[in-house]
């Protein structure tokens, strides 16, 4: 992975900027005039939208948009496949070339490429993994989730951790065509210019009153996670991550381990997906990012030895190369 910056390296009023824009950015007519407000410091809107692009075009941001709750507006699912080295680079390639495919990533195990497919519905998902099957051969192991404890995805920029709540977890909702259109033109993020939701409601064919009063109904009903800055968890100094996965079949069990580890400050993602037997016999997931391998291991160590987790059987893959990583795509135009 290329040498970036550090982000502690922005000065810290670009850096608690960049943070805000996290989880307060404004749905609004004019957001970035009244982020800048918000902000104080002198900030203009001129000027924020600069230091987005000068973020943007460092890949710190990923973009600027929509985070959902998991298979609110559509469905996703976890996969893997087992694939021989020397067909890695091409299978992942191709895996890429999916507009559905999010996440890509290489990571040590026998199961060396995971990618996340998110679509409008289970039959888009799955039309996806019969098609990377037909053409590879390899059959993906399908994972989806079951049950939420912790998906944050905000980095704290001063490497503060906030006291966590339990997350709520809304009914998935059927969108109508204008839904749709308004969740496929969310793809790209929100442009960087002084009315950006006048541009995204052209997109659409929908009034920028229309997006704001859709977007906020969303966010009130919990189906809108966040809106604001999606930041890469690489560039911002967390090198290193690694997916833990552990198998508890008890059921009480896992799920009295589950809140626990998604209490801790170092875990990120936590969550239950199915087990497959005989390749996957693992339940509960869940990501550590750190700055680097040591840190890492020893923020793991510590939580098996905290909640007793050495009687069960898991596994830790560390993420080697990332192939993709965008905003999840949800809807199609009418």
């Amino acid at each position: 992975m290329q040498d970036l910056p550090s982000p502690t390296a922005l000065p810290p009023r670009s850096l608690n900027a960049l943070d805000r824009c996290q989880k307060q950015f404004p749905l609004s007519a004019t957001p970035f005039a009244d982020m800048a407000a918000m902000l104080g410091d002198g900030w203009t809107a001129s000027e924020l939208m600069q230091l987005l692009r000068e973020a943007q075009q460092a890949g710190l941001l990923s973009r600027l948009g929509a985070v959902f709750a998991p298979n609110t507006v559509g469905s996703s699912t976890l996969a893997a496949l087992a694939v021989a080295p020397e067909r890695l680079d091409a299978v992942a390639a191709y895996v890429s070339s999916h507009a559905e495919v999010n996440h890509n990533y290489q990571r040590q195990h026998h199961f060396n490429l995971w990618f996340v497919v998110t679509a409008s519905d289970v039959a888009a998902v799955t039309d996806v993994l019969s098609r990377i099957h037909l053409a590879t051969g390899l059959t993906p192991l399908n994972l989806p989730l079951l049950r939420e404890y912790h998906i944050d995805l905000g980095f704290a920029l001063d490497g503060s951790t906030a006291v966590r709540q339990p997350q709520r977890v809304p009914e998935p909702i059927r969108p109508d065509w204008r839904q749709q259109r308004l969740l496929a033109a969310l793809c790209s993020g929100l442009p960087l210019q002084l009315r950006p939701f006048t541009l995204l409601a052209t997109r659409c064919g929908l009034t920028e009153q229309e997006v704001l009063l859709q977007l906020q109904d969303w966010q009130a009903g919990g189906v809108l996670r966040r809106f604001g800055a999606v930041l890469r968890h690489a560039e911002l100094g967390y090198r290193h991550n690694a997916m833990c996965v552990w198998q508890i079949d008890d059921a009480a069990t896992r799920e009295t381990i589950a809140w626990q580890l998604a209490g801790e400050p170092a875990v990120t993602l936590c969550y239950e997906r199915p087990a497959r037997l005989p390749y996957w016999p693992y339940q509960l997931f869940c990501m550590i990012h750190a700055s680097d391998a040591a840190s890492l291991q020893a923020a793991l160590g510590q939580i098996i030895q905290r909640h007793g987790l050495q009687q069960y059987a898991h596994a830790v893959l560390p993420s080697l190369k990332r192939y993709t990583q965008r905003g999840a795509c949800y809807g199609h135009h009418a």
